[in-house]
């Protein structure tokens, strides 16, 4: 794909790391507002996001404007050094205009209205809440868009609204329209034989509203791309707005991490800078590779530098059991951000909130204040970004591997009928994501349609729908020497949730050697399948008969499958038809990749311990409690500690260095 043109996010940061986050000052009397430029001064703050969910404090009544307070904020950051990552505040509409005005409210499927009072309650298809937004981001626009303190627009926050009411449905009938342009074509793609539901006229057509049984799973689908679309729409009239005052500056939305309602790859062709919120739950022994996924795609989706918009300086309150950051874990997992590509490190949010609905959500500035710790590891924070980010900013890592994923394809496969419910796709992508990572191998993600051809592996851990255009693109690249290995129920269905014929693209069967897949054997929660000399698949299995071409297979041992292929190997293109056990899925990837010639970031590195390159800088990562000792052959100079390292340096308790030979 070809690089986005116009302002990116090096014109925000101007060659440093952006450090800051979510700024909420109407929570606090104006006093408090210079106490706050002193602690961001203290601890090298540069940015603040300012007016996210501010949508009251700005428009009190309708089409009235209260811009006092916020001229004065403007103002008070630039004449402190800090610049203003500007949110339009339409995440969250006033009370006013729910109860003016239902029909901007958002139902769900059973028809119960979503009421004001929280955040997010706002029917993306509705006109009238469309017209409010684009009036208060026209003002906000016009009045600040020359403020020489703003560098960054940050249209909405998380967009992640469902709607099923009456004005989603006329515009899912019109989506429908402009998708299939007949119902005969709609009939067809949705499979409307199928339990009477043939449609004979547009307005009988509807959102995949609460049914008596299982729904039409092709409708689902559509409602899900459609849902996507509209939020898009949403954003691009505001980015639209924001870039007519401001040409030069950049514009982003902040993604929650693999959330399943928004085709990111699609998104962010739209947006100016990638950000994305990030929250490992600091008690999850995996906390650090879900973090490292989520940070590989960001940066595959953004192609270079990227956002971190949000995370926690201590605990979130969403969880069950809400537990804070032990000492040194939030500068860890801040500089594994900025080791795959990061140029801005946020959170939410400055100063933890007294009252509301998140006052258990961290902040830099906790309930305890100056003194306490989670504030003098920020300040810890703040100067080691700055000593590095002369020497990182606008670099991004290498990687030889690519993931591929696609909402499209997650949104069929995550149906109701499917056969197994233990099959979960996002568990499926992290287990071979991890598998890569324990591995050392740098990642990066991509779409099944993208240019593969720079890569030397690619991955696939699951595509249930695969489009021709997709099937012809993994073709190419074997044939164009590239190295594939796809894992099970991959290529089983079209673009309309249609099963293709065998149950397997043909394509794809001839690349792997399978002549016929005569059934699918999903296993039970905790049931494993035997294979290759005593290693054990889990999650699934398929009963696969060979054409005799491959040049290797791997057999099942044991059970109804017992002698059939539960690997096969034809040229440079593997097919894994289960979920081996997590050593066994490291494994047979190190091998795989030693075959393209794929080497790890760094040979005989400890248990725990990430090694991520960017640009010229190796950064080394202690994700363990203990120190460990690393071998590092030649001379390096740590950039943190400003000391030199020769052949060998030692990572405290969940420590970092970042070496520049």
């Amino acid at each position: 794909m070809p690089r986005r043109e116009g302002p990116t996010l090096a014109d925000a940061t101007r060659g440093r790391i952006l450090y800051g986050g979510d700024y909420n000052p109407e929570q606090w009397p104006e006093e408090v507002w210079h106490e706050d430029v002193r602690l961001m001064k203290q601890a090298g703050v540069n940015s603040v996001t300012l007016g996210v969910f501010s949508w009251a404090k700005l428009e009190p009544r309708p089409g009235e404007r209260d811009f006092g307070w916020l001229d004065r904020l403007m103002d008070l950051m630039h004449e402190n050094g800090v610049s203003v990552v500007l949110a339009t505040p339409t995440a969250s509409p006033p009370p006013w205009m729910g109860h003016l005005h239902p029909d901007t409210l958002p139902r769900d499927e059973d028809g119960r209205t979503e009421w004001w009072g929280g955040r997010q309650h706002f029917s993306h298809s509705s006109a009238t809440y469309r017209r409010y937004a684009a009036a208060i981001t026209e003002d906000l626009a016009a009045r600040y868009g020359g403020h020489p303190a703003l560098r960054l627009w940050h249209i909405n926050n998380e967009y992640c609204t469902y709607d099923w009411g009456d004005e989603a449905a006329a515009r899912f009938r019109t989506w429908l329209r402009h998708r299939y342009g007949t119902l005969d074509a709609l009939n067809t793609a949705w499979g409307t034989a199928f339990w009477s539901q043939g449609y004979g006229d547009w307005a009988e057509v509807l959102p995949p509203r609460h049914a008596h049984y299982r729904k039409n799973p092709t409708q689902v689908l559509d409602f899900k791309r459609f849902t996507s679309d509209m939020l898009l729409e949403c954003y691009t009239a505001e980015r639209d707005i924001v870039r007519r005052h401001s040409p030069r500056l950049p514009v982003t939305t902040n993604f929650m991490p693999l959330w399943a309602g928004q085709d990111a790859w699609r998104w962010a062709e739209e947006e100016d800078v990638v950000s994305v919120d990030l929250y490992p739950d600091p008690r999850d022994p995996l906390g650090a590779q879900s973090g490292a996924l989520v940070q590989d795609m960001t940066r595959s989706q953004a192609r270079g530098p990227w956002m971190l918009m949000e995370q926690a300086a201590g605990p979130v309150n969403w969880r069950g059991v809400n537990h804070p950051k032990p000492r040194g874990l939030n500068r860890l997992w801040s500089l594994q951000a900025v080791a795959r590509g990061a140029d801005a490190v946020c959170y939410f949010q400055w100063r933890q909130s007294r009252q509301g609905a998140e006052k258990f959500h961290s902040g830099m500035v906790g309930h305890a204040g100056e003194q306490g710790r989670t504030y003098r590891e920020v300040e810890r924070l703040g100067a080691d970004l700055a000593r590095i980010a002369p020497h990182v900013t606008g670099t991004r890592p290498h990687a030889d591997v690519a993931v591929l994923h696609d909402w499209h394809s997650w949104w069929a496969g995550d149906q109701e009928g499917r056969p197994s419910l233990a099959v979960d796709y996002p568990q499926v992508l992290a287990a071979w994501h991890r598998a890569l990572w324990q591995a050392h191998l740098a990642t990066d993600f991509a779409h099944p349609a993208h240019d593969l051809s720079r890569y030397r592996l690619v991955v696939v851990p699951q595509l249930y729908l695969l489009t021709d255009t997709a099937v012809d693109n993994l073709l190419a690249y074997v044939r164009g020497g590239g190295t594939l290995v796809c894992g099970f129920l991959t290529g089983v269905a079209d673009q309309d949730d249609r099963v293709r014929p065998g149950g397997m693209d043909a394509r794809l069967r001839e690349l792997f050697g399978i002549r016929t897949l005569h059934e699918w054997w999903p296993l039970e929660p905790g049931e494993t399948a035997g294979y290759g000399g005593g290693l054990r698949g889990t999650l699934w299995s398929e009963e696969l008969e060979p054409d005799g071409t491959a040049d290797e297979t791997v057999p099942y041992e044991g059970g109804e499958l017992d002698g059939l292929p539960a690997v096969l190997r034809k040229g440079r293109a593997w097919y894994v038809s289960t979920l081996p056990e997590p050593e066994a899925l490291r494994a047979l990837l190190t091998r795989v990749a030693e075959g393209a010639e794929v080497r790890p970031v760094l040979d005989g590195l400890p248990e725990g311990v990430e090694a991520v390159r960017r640009g010229e800088l190796l950064f080394l990562l202690n994700h363990g409690r203990e120190p460990v000792t690393v071998d590092v052959p030649g001379s390096h100079r740590d950039l943190l500690t400003d000391t030199t390292a020769t052949d060998r340096i030692t990572l405290g308790r969940y420590g970092v260095a970042v070496l520049a030979s």
